[in-house]
């Protein structure tokens, strides 16, 4: 990694300003003991061999663009994203842009949260959505905030469906403890079974939120009108965690009713990285704008008439008494969230259905025929989008190492999250995915269930 080095006269300016006349004088505060600590560290190399070591390193990881076949999903998806997505977030304007403070000299990143703020509005069919958050996990724990915050701390009850994304809801448990708040419905041990409508039985008039998941964890997809008209009757907001990708083929979580609706953009042009970074999407509707946590672009009109941006509201976050704020998580993921915005933009709401589709039909063909290999099955009837849980006869850890040997990412293993599912898998698939993919692996699976 590259640096500017400082001169030795500009070193000596700076010592002189803080009033020590060496480096060493700035460490006087720091034992002794404890300054210069023996290190188990290598011989130090050159440039030329740590490039070398380096490059072993890096070709030892296998990755889903040349080495593996992916049916891996589980809230990360291979998704196939245009070359000018990554092109436009390594132009330097965007790449080293910090916090856009200074609304002057910040137009061009302004403008691109706000361009992602409106598609990602008009995605979910919501009316208000604010710059980003870290991920989906972060931002319906945020939604669990916006509700407390709305009824004043009065209402603390949570209902979370068991199908909502394990790691979420674990991420919700870190965001409540220590608090008075209480949490139903987040019980892996439940019929998975049941259906989303029963939840309403949990909800009463000390329940802020409901959070759901569309399409569930499990890639099962249900109508929540029902259920969402029966927690607003309590007086309850509801949360949805939504795909991205499958809302171009669905009905918007607004259009069913949704308060907040919530989930990871990595679908939408961002690769899966190794796990990260994503970006959170957060959108609810207006009336909820004072409650919502993070940053928010605003369109205005400067002194010329000429159209400006600017980040508003800010009296929501860290520029009041932390108490009082909405968040105290006062980033975005702005270089992430352009690059949903830029595949957004290419594709267009035809495009971006086509994908849709594509991963639709391509999971519903490999369904099929996975559903006809003895000793195996899809252990739900519910419709589904591009992911479905497959019943297999042996344990998911010795499938996924057979898969592996032949080349192939398995799924997730639900046992990890579910007791009652162990040995299920959960398979992803998406537009990545061929005919000839999806046949290797019926065929792998095959000789696996009668080996």
């Amino acid at each position: 990694m590259s640096y500017i080095p400082i001169s030795p006269k500009e070193r000596d300016a700076m010592l002189e300003t803080v009033g020590v006349k060496s480096l060493d004088d700035l460490f006087e505060a720091v034992p002794a003991r404890h300054r210069f600590p023996m290190l188990n560290l290598p011989p130090a190399l050159t440039e030329m061999e740590a490039m070398e070591e380096l490059s072993g390193l890096a070709q030892a990881n296998e990755n889903v663009r040349s080495d593996l076949v992916s049916f891996l999903g589980a809230g990360m998806y291979n998704h196939y994203i245009p070359s000018v997505v990554d092109h436009i977030l390594r132009r330097g304007e965007f790449y080293t842009a910090y916090t856009p403070y200074q609304p002057e000299i910040s137009q061009g990143t302004l403008q691109a949260i706000f361009e992602y703020q409106s598609l990602m509005a008009a995605l979910t069919g919501m009316e208000v959505c604010n710059a980003s958050h870290y991920d989906g996990a972060t931002a319906t724990a945020e939604a669990v905030n916006l509700a407390y915050a709305q009824f004043r701390g009065k209402r603390r009850k949570v209902v979370v469906s068991p199908a909502v994304h394990p790691q979420y809801r674990a991420v919700i448990r870190t965001y409540i403890q220590g608090t008075d708040m209480e949490l139903a419905g987040d019980n892996p041990n439940t019929d998975l079974d049941s259906q989303p409508d029963e939840l309403a039985t949990l909800i009463d008039e000390n329940t802020s939120l409901l959070v759901v998941q569309y399409p569930d964890f499990f890639g099962r997809v249900y109508d929540y009108a029902k259920l969402i008209e029966a927690a607003h009757a309590k007086g309850a907001l509801v949360c949805i965690v939504a795909n991205p990708t499958a809302l171009a083929l669905f009905k918007t979580p607004g259009s069913l009713g949704a308060d907040i609706v919530v989930g990871d953009g990595q679908p939408l042009g961002i690769p899966m990285w190794y796990g990260g970074p994503s970006v959170g999407f957060f959108t609810t509707r207006r009336s909820f704008v004072h409650k919502m946590a993070g940053r928010l672009v605003g369109e205005t009109v400067d002194n010329r008439g000429q159209r400006s941006y600017v980040l508003t509201l800010t009296a929501r976050e860290q520029h009041i008494k932390r108490e009082r704020a909405t968040s105290n998580i006062c980033t975005n993921q702005g270089l992430i969230a352009l690059g949903t915005a830029v595949y957004l933009s290419l594709l267009g709401k035809k495009g971006l259905r086509q994908v849709a589709e594509l991963c639709y039909q391509k999971a519903h063909y490999a369904a099929q025929q996975l559903s006809q290999i003895d000793g195996m099955g899809l252990c739900f009837s519910e419709p589904f989008f591009h992911e479905f849980a497959l019943c297999l006869n042996r344990p998911v850890a010795e499938v996924n190492a057979h898969l592996l040997d032949h080349g192939i990412l398995g799924g997730y293993d639900l046992g990890q999250d579910y007791p009652a599912l162990k040995d299920h898998m959960l398979i992803a698939v998406t537009e990545m995915n061929s005919k000839e993919d999806i046949d290797m692996l019926v065929n792998i699976l095959s000789e696996v269930s009668h080996g």
